[in-house]
């Protein structure tokens, strides 16, 4: 995380659990089926732990059965970005908040054909979630 992103390292250690922080800013990953979103099934909004950007909708997630919070596209205001990951000897696609640039998790394509085939994965650790209640 860069200093133009006005969000403290030592803010974010005293608002973050150890989990959300590690996973955020030393792009962690949980455990499948762990995480409290990966099987949340109610209408609302998915936001940036870190900063308060909103990254998806309800309408936008899926279960993919991978165990983590699966979405077919990016709220269009987000501005995920995507960085080429070679960590552990595979190459993958790591996605990081377009606001903040907190790690959130990796896309794939291997999602929904008829919703462009892509799978967000997404730390449930790395977001908030309102309710539309």
């Amino acid at each position: 995380m860069n200093e133009t992103n006005n969000i403290n390292i030592i803010e974010l250690k005293s608002r973050l659990t150890d989990l959300q922080y590690q996973i955020t800013q030393e792009s962690g990953t949980e455990p499948a089926f762990s995480g409290i979103y990966w099987d949340e099934n109610r209408g609302g909004d998915y936001f940036c732990i870190c900063c308060g950007n909103l990254l998806f909708t309800s309408k936008m997630k899926y279960d993919s059965g991978c165990g983590w919070p699966s979405f077919h596209h990016e709220d269009p205001d987000a501005g995920i970005k995507r960085l080429p990951d070679l960590s552990g000897g595979i190459v993958r696609v790591e996605v990081r908040c377009g606001s903040c640039d907190a790690h959130l998790g990796h896309v794939f394509e291997d999602g929904p054909q008829d919703e462009g085939g892509e799978r967000y994965c997404i730390n449930s650790a790395s977001m908030q979630f309102r309710c539309d209640v």
